[in-house]
């Protein structure tokens, strides 16, 4: 099947809604883009063929209400990874944070308890904090106004940062069993982990985009 052999990062810009499908048998479409269904199915012990069925069905659906970025201009998608991502990391982690601090109070003395996370937490929003920041007073600039051509070496920065996020992501779901909340757990635990979900979620979309899409372009358009 044709779908099979095509990059995830392809996929997920071709169809709409295959980024869920990627995040439910978690397959990574944003660092890992690059991989084909097959190999990336192959690697997480996933059955690929089944994969290719679910993203089959999508691709027959109209289209829906998500918008193709991929057709947007550079103004466009920075914007809406200002409002949509760097807007939004800035109020998860915080809480994020708080609520991982809480957890690991009450029941730290739980063997299931998911110790070192706030830490790890904080290290994420520091990361990110510096890596937005860059993004937003150098890079995304220099793209807006058409420099495209001359943003090599920031986004080859930016992409290699891409690739410690994803490493945090992974070493976020070996703290948390997976972001799997463990039998008798309380709210403030099932709350935090509901949103370490979404943040992979956002975080994963988030690079996504700006990988495969806006740094892709980056060197083909002009002002």
């Amino acid at each position: 099947m044709e779908l099979l052999d095509q990059p995830l990062a392809k996929l997920a810009q071709r169809i709409a809604g295959a980024t869920r499908v990627f995040h439910e048998h978690q397959l990574d479409f944003c660092c890992g883009g690059k991989h084909t269904l097959r190999d990336a199915a192959a690697a997480r012990g996933v059955d690929a063929d089944a994969v290719a069925a679910q993203l089959a069905k999508l691709a027959e659906l109209p289209a829906g209400d998500e918008r193709d970025w991929s057709a947007a201009s550079t103004a466009e998608l920075i914007d809406h990874i200002l409002t949509r991502f760097h807007d939004v990391h800035r109020e998860q982690l915080p809480e994020l944070i708080r609520l991982a601090r809480r957890v690991e109070q009450v029941h730290g003395d739980r063997e299931d308890c998911p110790h070192g996370l706030a830490d790890h937490l904080e290290f994420m929003f520091q990361e990110l904090e510096s890596h937005m920041q860059k993004e937003e007073q150098i890079l995304f600039p220099m793209l807006a106004a058409g420099r495209g051509m001359m943003a090599g070496g920031p986004i080859q920065v930016m992409r290699m940062e891409h690739d410690e996020h994803g490493e945090s992501l992974r070493r976020l779901a070996e703290l948390t069993h997976d972001i799997t909340p463990p039998r008798g757990a309380c709210n403030t635990w099932r709350a935090l982990y509901l949103g370490l979900r979404t943040l992979r979620e956002d975080l994963m979309e988030h690079i996504h985009l700006e990988n495969n899409i806006l740094f892709e372009n980056a060197g083909r358009t002009a002002a």
